[in-house]
């Protein structure tokens, strides 16, 4: 999740003990929870196939400046504009086989600098993340981050060349929308005249009313957090707001759900929760969706809100997302999605399949038990595969668990595996080569493998992570482990892959260099091979049982459609070679239709082979060598 916006140690992610409670809240008052429909769609509409999109921190991917001093501002650290994706970059970028450009961190959100000659207001250190600003509070939606324009006054116009650039390299764009909460200090200066501002109309006398767009700590004014020993906003350095005080009167729930006046530091203090018609008691305010319109499509769900009286949050939601389609965007991801009622995400994304059916629709969601709500009754395209298929691999990765997990989580997800999002790292998460995760970017050749060839879901690639990024250095408010999302920094294997501008990857080492091409070479398979579109096989638990050596830091399964046949080969190990005689259990051996003999193989992510798939009275097996991280794609010959 987007929940990374607090400091953390190296070592440890963020505990939220609250966060359980506040999505049992959030889901009682959907009024979900119940037995899982058993079928999704296919495949969502208008992704056109299996998506791969690569997420990029945009003030951050075209940075140069190598000083990286903590807590440093612009001119020291410097920052990455919109004209820093040119189209010698774009072009590095879809050579990845990326088909999405998810651009982090573009809708205007709080951030220390002077702006004010163009009309911004200055935020409040107090209730700032960082020096650059979490992109995940957002204080103007109708605007994009000064920070990543040459011209700031000219802002709205460079996003949209880079909208038009990326267009032309046949990539789609993604921004983050997130409904669930904004800046403490959100106020639209660019809205449109008709367009009424976040909390314009609120009746802060109350705690709730349904149109009020926040909820209020009625008659008592915030307080910001103590600072634990050791922290001070900006890293201690002077500003004239930095005093440990913020004008807001009577204060508001923060964006976790805290109902403080004074929110600890460890929550969301940053934000403020958006009210979508939900009782502070959980219940709901608001019409419900009969159970059969999880049977039906957007059209159904868009006649079925028109003329009901919603909420006012609603409509401010709607309004913006047509604003940023009106900009030329293709999709947006939803932060922390579930914590907003599913039948919200019917009226908004009903609305968006309107005025663009191909749009991609992209929630970041954690409760495996409302997936398929938020797919069939909430419409979204995809949801993030994290506490499944990403924590399962992870504890294989660092050799917590044994590869024997991973086929039950594969088949938990089968009904909706076309509708998942899969991923190693992303902005909230710890990159593999840190030494918190698995301390060798060489562990995710295995770990992708598995991502993509496991299933028929869309695949995420965060930037840096081709090149072995190791997310380390202290850059102020962010920690080392995941690049900081809240500091001005530079990402230095990434620059080596940027190689001063030229983005050719001429500054990287053989190692990255080799690195960045598996990934290359594997993420184009996942969208042009028609074998990684077709059927499915276990290979896993027949090894187990019937191959010597065969243990459990190995995963082999097999994909195919028609005569074209695939097995995938994974060796989790850090340290050991593997010989073995690969097995086929013989119903597969039927099924491919593979006669008594040799069958010429070979490895289509590069490695050498130097034997053939031996057939003899309907049984199969394959001589493999596994060094270390080994990822082999292996396909037979017809």
């Amino acid at each position: 999740m987007s929940s990374p916006r607090i400091p953390v140690s190296s070592a440890t992610p963020p505990r939220r003990p609250w966060l359980p409670m506040l999505l049992a809240v959030a889901l009682a008052a959907c009024g979900r929870g119940g037995p899982a429909p058993e079928t999704v769609p296919e495949a969502a509409p208008g992704t056109g196939g299996r998506p791969v999109v690569y997420q990029v921190m945009t003030r951050l991917f075209g940075n140069t400046n190598t000083t990286n001093t903590p807590w440093g501002t612009i001119e020291e650290n410097g920052v990455g504009k919109f004209a820093d994706f040119t189209d010698t970059a774009l072009a590095g970028i879809h050579e990845l086989g990326v088909t999405h450009l998810w651009y982090t961190g573009v809708p205007h959100h709080a951030l220390v600098r002077d702006y004010t000659a163009y009309g911004i207001a200055d935020d409040d250190p107090d209730v700032v993340k960082g020096r650059a600003g979490s992109p995940y509070a957002v204080k103007d939606y109708y605007s994009v981050n000064p920070d990543l324009a040459v011209d700031p006054a000219r802002r709205l116009e460079e996003f949209r060349a880079l909208v038009a650039r990326t267009h032309a390299h046949g990539m789609r764009v993604i921004v983050d929308i997130v409904p669930n909460h904004v800046a403490r200090g959100y106020r639209s200066t660019t809205r449109p005249a008709a367009v009424r501002d976040f909390g314009e109309d609120d009746d802060t006398t109350v705690e709730y009313a349904r149109d009020n767009d926040f909820y209020y700590v009625v008659g008592t004014p915030f307080e910001v957090p103590v600072w634990p020993e050791g922290y001070l906003p900006l890293g201690g350095e002077p500003h004239p707001l930095a005093d440990g005080k913020f004008d807001e009167n009577p204060a508001r729930w923060t964006g976790n759900g805290a109902r403080s006046h004074r929110p600890d530091f460890d929550d969301w203090y940053e934000t403020v929760k958006i009210n979508f018609g939900v009782r502070p008691d959980g219940s709901h305010d608001f019409d419900r969706l009969p159970p059969d319109y999880a049977e039906r499509d957007a059209a159904a769900h868009h006649a079925f809100w028109q003329g009901r009286d919603v909420p006012g949050s609603w409509v401010k939601f709607r309004q913006i997302v047509d604003h940023w389609l009106d900009q030329g965007v293709d999709g947006f991801r939803y932060d922390m999605a579930e914590m907003v009622p599913v039948e919200f995400w019917s009226y908004l994304n009903s609305h968006i399949k309107q005025r663009r059916p191909d749009a991609f629709l992209l929630a970041e969601i954690y409760n495996p038990a409302e997936y398929r709500n938020y797919l069939r009754l909430g419409l979204m395209d995809h949801l993030y595969d994290k506490v499944d298929l990403y924590d399962g691999l992870k504890a294989v990765m660092q050799g917590k668990a044994e590869t024997d997990s991973l086929p039950p989580i594969r088949d938990a997800l089968a009904d909706i595996d076309t509708r998942l999002l899969r991923f190693l790292e992303n902005h909230d998460e710890q990159r593999i080569a840190s030494p918190e995760f698995a301390g060798d970017a060489r562990m995710g050749r295995p770990a992708m493998l598995v991502t993509v060839a496991l299933g028929r879901s869309a695949t995420l690639l965060y930037f840096g992570q081709e090149v072995g990024e190791p997310g380390a250095g202290d850059a102020g408010f962010g920690k080392a482990s995941r690049t900081t999302i809240f500091d001005y920094w530079g990402v230095p294997a990434h620059q080596r892959w940027m190689n001063g501008g030229r983005f050719d990857g001429g500054a990287l080492s053989e190692a990255e260099r080799g690195l960045r091409a598996f990934y290359a070479r594997l993420l184009r398979l996942s969208a042009e091979h028609p074998a990684l579109r077709g059927d499915y096989a276990d290979l896993h638990a027949y090894n187990r049982a019937h191959t010597p050596g065969y243990d459990g830091r190995l995963f082999a399964f097999a994909r195919w459609q028609g005569e074209r046949r695939l097995i995938a080969v994974a060796n989790f190990s850090a340290g050991r070679d593997y010989a073995i005689d690969l097995a086929l259990p013989p119903a597969l051996v039927a099924a491919w239709r593979l006669g008594d003999g040799r069958h010429a193989v070979h490895d289509l992510l590069g490695a050498p082979l130097d034997s053939a798939l031996v057939v003899e009275d309907g049984r199969a097996r394959l001589s493999l060598r596994l060094p270390p991280h080994a990822a082999q794609l292996i396909e037979i010959a017809p």
